[in-house]
């Protein structure tokens, strides 16, 4: 699969508690050659930067917007948690061919929509953590599980997936569609040179739409 290097995890504290994501300054944001995409003006609520991935040369080629409430690790306490919590988080990934690295020694690898599709299903597995596992056993798990993610990105015309249409800036666009016991993932492109994938829960994806966001730095 073409994709963007794999993104390192949240860490997890002493005892296998996952340490709430940092909140990322707009810098890396402001470096990014392409649009960041979000949810469309029809959403109001609370609006977070996340964090952005780069290329082996620097290079910003993804990041991520939160909406709604900042999403806590689901824990054995998952119905209380799903109960309150409401949030979609959009991915923007630059869309890149194979290409040089800015030294000429190599090449970096290409991104695509199983790219978005990835680093979506990956974002939704930080938040997660299956009822009644034991601390030590959840870095086998995560482990396991973004393997299944990658697997499932890179068939993106599989049956795990279904088709889904939702505006992007204003216009009907096809996005790749999966629910899973722990949330729904999508990935899809835009006509501005980006892949957008997008992960939730407790908000359903089918009532979202996607715009650029015209002042990231308002988010800071």
């Amino acid at each position: 699969m073409e994709t963007t290097s794999r993104v390192a995890q949240p860490a997890a504290a002493e005892g296998g508690q996952q340490v709430p994501f940092a909140r990322r300054t707009v810098d890396g944001y402001l470096l990014a050659p392409f649009p960041w995409y979000g949810l469309d003006e029809a959403f109001t609520g609370p609006r977070w930067l996340m964090q952005v991935g780069t290329a082996a040369d620097g290079a910003v080629e993804h990041g991520s917007i939160g909406h709604g409430d900042e999403p806590s690790v689901r824990s054995e306490n998952a119905a209380a948690v799903d109960a309150r919590e409401k949030f979609a988080v959009v991915v923007t990934v630059a869309a890149n061919p194979s290409r040089r690295s800015a030294d000429g020694t190599g090449l970096l690898e290409a991104t695509s929509v199983s790219s978005a599709a990835w680093l979506a299903g990956v974002g939704l597995l930080s938040f997660t953590w299956p009822g009644q596992m034991d601390h030590s056993l959840r870095d086998d798990w995560l482990e396991q599980q973004t393997e299944t993610a990658w697997a499932l990105a890179d068939d993106l015309a599989g049956p795990a997936w279904s088709t889904l249409s939702l505006p992007v800036d204003g216009v009907p666009t096809s996005f790749h569609y999966r629910e899973s016991e722990f949330g729904w993932v999508l990935a899809g492109s835009t006509p501005v040179g980006v892949h957008v994938g997008a992960y939730g829960r407790g908000m359903s994806a089918y009532g979202l739409g996607f715009a650029v966001i015209k002042d990231v730095a308002a988010y800071a």
